[in-house]
C-alpha cells in the first residue's frame, strides 16, 4: 500500500525563535534555513515580517536561498501585515502567506473584544487580500483547540470560499487531549464544504506534554501537514518536535503515513539549532537527546549487547547517531564492563572479569560514570593487588 505524505511545516525560525533568549541573527537563520531545505522540510516558516526590520530582512534573504521548500511568512488578519509579508516573500520560488485570527470565545471576547460575525468577516478579508498577492494562502484559527467545532467549521468554510489552500487548526494553549484533537480534525473533514480541496494542518503546543501525541492524532484523522520545530522549541513549554513526528511515522508503517525528511540529518540538525540558539537539549529528549541511545542499567546493557532490538526500537544510524552508548555506572553489570573493556583492548576471562568487577564497583561508587581512562586504572589496580594476571 502506498504511504500518504504528511507535509512537514517547520516553524523553528518563527515560533521557535520566540523562546526568551533564543534570538537569531539573519546569518544564523540563513544557515538553519538552508539545512532545513536540504533535510527535506516541505515548508519553512521564515518569520513574521511586519514584527521588525530584522525579521523582514530574514524572510527576504531566506526567500532568495531556499531551493525546494515553500517559504512562508506569518501575518495577523491585518492589511498592512499582509502587504509587508508579500513584499518580504517576493523573491521566493514558492511563497506562502500564513494569516489568521483567534476563533475561541476567550479570544473573541477577551482579546479581540468583538463578535463571531466580525471574526468571520476579518478572516475572509485577510485570506482574500493575501490571495491577491500569492496563490498559496494558509489560514490559522488561533486557539482552535478551545473553539467549539460548529463555529470552527463555519470559519473554515468561509475562508475556503475566499481562497485558502491550507487550514491550520492550532491547539495554541496545548490544552487538548489527543482523542479530542483527533476528533476535531475528523469533525472538520466530515462537516466542512470544500474541505477536500485544502490541506488540514496541525499546530500543537506542549503545555501539558501532548503536542506530538495531538499532532499524530490529527494526522491519523486526516490532517496532512504538521507544524513543528527542531528539538520541540517554542513559546512556553514548546511545540511539536519535528524529530519525534518523523520517527513515529517511520517506526509505525501501518499508519501508511510518511514524510520527505532525511532522518539521518536529524541529530546534526538538532545540534545546529541548539548551538545557534544557546538552548541545551535535555539529555533524555526523545530521538536527539544525549541519552536517547545510552544504556546504564545492567539489565538493559546485557540485553542490548546481545541484541540491540531488546531495548532499542530504532537504529541510531537512522537519526544520525553513530552507535548506542554503553555507559558504565554503579548500576552496570559484568556484561557491560566486559564489553567496554574489550573496546579499549582487554579480552577478559570469566575469572579475570570477576576480579576486575569488584574493583570497578569501588570506582563506580565514587564516580558517577566510569570512562575509558578509568578502565585502564581499574585494570592496573587489579594488577598491583595481584588480583589479575594479564600479559
Amino acid at each position: 500500500m502506498n504511504r500518504e505524505k504528511v507535509q512537514i511545516f517547520d516553524t523553528t525560525l518563527r515560533d521557535g525563535e520566540q523562546v526568551p533568549g533564543c534570538k537569531l541573527d539573519t546569518n544564523q537563520k540563513l544557515v538553519i534555513a538552508n539545512r532545513l531545505d536540504q533535510m527535506g522540510v516541505d515548508i519553512i516558516e521564515a518569520g513574521f515580517p511586519v514584527s521588525s526590520p530584522g525579521d523582514f530582512l530574514s524572510v527576504s534573504e531566506i526567500s532568495k536561498i531556499v531551493k525546494n521548500a515553500i517559504v512562508c511568512g506569518l501575518t495577523r488578519a491585518v492589511k498592512n501585515d499582509i502587504d509587508v509579508a508579500a513584499q518580504a516573500l517576493k523573491y521566493a520560488k514558492r511563497p506562502r502567506i500564513h494569516t489568521g485570527i483567534g476563533t475561541s470565545e476567550s479570544h473573541i471576547v477577551h482579546k479581540l473584544n468583538t463578535t463571531r460575525e466580525d471574526i468571520i468577516a476579518r478572516a475572509k478579508f485577510a485570506v482574500s487580500h493575501a490571495k491577491s498577492y500569492i496563490e498559496d494562502v494558509e489560514f490559522y484559527a488561533e486557539d482552535a483547540g478551545r473553539t467549539d467545532n460548529e463555529f470552527l467549521a463555519r470559519v473554515c468554510e468561509e475562508v475556503i470560499k475566499s481562497g485558502a489552500t491550507v487550514l491550520n487548526i492550532p491547539d495554541t494553549t496545548g490544552y487538548c487531549l489527543p482523542e479530542e484533537y483527533g476528533a476535531k480534525i475528523k469533525y472538520l473533514k466530515e462537516n466542512v464544504k470544500g474541505i477536500e480541496n485544502v490541506i488540514l494542518s496541525c499546530h500543537c503546543h506542549n503545555d501539558l506534554g501532548m503536542a506530538t501525541a495531538n499532532s499524530i492524532a490529527g494526522a491519523i484523522n486526516g490532517a496532512r501537514q504538521i507544524e513543528c520545530t527542531i528539538n520541540g522549541i517554542g513559546e512556553r513549554a514548546g511545540n511539536t518536535a519535528l524529530e519525534e513526528v518523523v520517527m513515529i511515522f517511520k517506526q509505525h508503517p501501518y499508519l501508511n503515513l510518511d514524510t520527505n525528511i532525511n532522518t539521518r540529518q536529524l541529530n546534526e540538525m538538532s545540534r545546529l539549532v541548539s548551538e545557534s540558539m544557546g538552548m541545551m537539549v535535555q539529555p533524555n529528549k526523545a530521538i536527539v537527546g544525549a541519552n536517547a541511545f545510552a544504556h546504564s542499567s545492567g539489565i538493559h546493557q546485557d540485553g542490548v549487547i546481545k541484541n540491540r532490538a531488546t531495548y532499542e526500537i530504532m537504529d541510531p544510524l537512522e537519526v544520525g547517531v553513530n552507535e548506542s552508548s554503553i555507559v558504565l555506572t554503579a548500576r552496570s553489570g559484568r556484561a557491560a564492563l566486559a564489553y567496554r573493556a574489550k573496546k579499549v583492548g582487554y579480552e577478559l576471562t570469566k575469572v579475570q572479569l570477576d576480579a576486575v568487577y569488584l574493583e570497578f564497583l569501588r570506582f563506580a561508587d565514587i564516580k558517577k560514570e566510569i570512562l575509558d581512562t578509568d578502565i585502564h586504572q581499574i585494570i592496573e589496580a587489579c594488577k598491583m593487588n595481584k588480583e589479575l594476571l594479564l600479559n
